[in-house]
């Protein structure tokens, strides 16, 4: 068997990609933060709002629905411009991305996250990102083409 069709990319172009999509990752992060704390009238915009796992979760509590709203929104935007940006492994950028998050929420926050309300917007997130992206590449891009299993000849 061998596989037809499948251009993989040279390791710079992979590394030029992330850094792209990282940077794009964060910078709607921020947008978006910034907008749901003014929509929530937040008294103060905390920088550390991508990283923040240790909220309390609360329906009632404005900081952990803007922390919330501003994740999930987050992703699906994202999916949608690594879409645009990639045209092809959104799904493969969206993982990496997603773990390069929780390294860094990790760092950041000087402890792993073991909160499952976290986990589970992050699940979700990634999620909605994967299947938005992938959506728009599958109709907007035609003409890629997915590796298929051939037999050698």
């Amino acid at each position: 068997m061998a596989f037809r069709s499948c251009r993989v990319p040279g390791i710079k172009t992979i590394l030029i990609h992330l850094l792209l999509c990282l940077v794009t990752f964060y910078t709607v992060y921020y947008m978006i933060g910034s907008i749901c704390s003014g929509a929530f009238r937040l008294d103060t915009f905390d920088g550390l709002i991508p990283f923040e796992f240790n909220t309390e979760p609360s329906h009632s509590n404005p900081k952990y629905l803007v922390n919330l709203l501003s994740m999930e929104l987050t992703y699906f935007i994202c999916g949608l411009l690594f879409a645009a940006l990639l045209k092809q492994w959104v799904w493969d950028y969206a993982i990496t991305v997603t773990l390069a998050h929780v390294a860094l929420a990790s760092v950041v926050m000087e402890q792993f996250p073991l909160v499952w309300h976290w986990w589970l917007a992050l699940g979700s997130g990634l999620f909605i990102m994967i299947c938005s992206g992938q959506l728009v590449t599958h109709f907007a891009c035609p003409d890629y083409s997915h590796p298929t299993l051939v037999a050698a000849e």
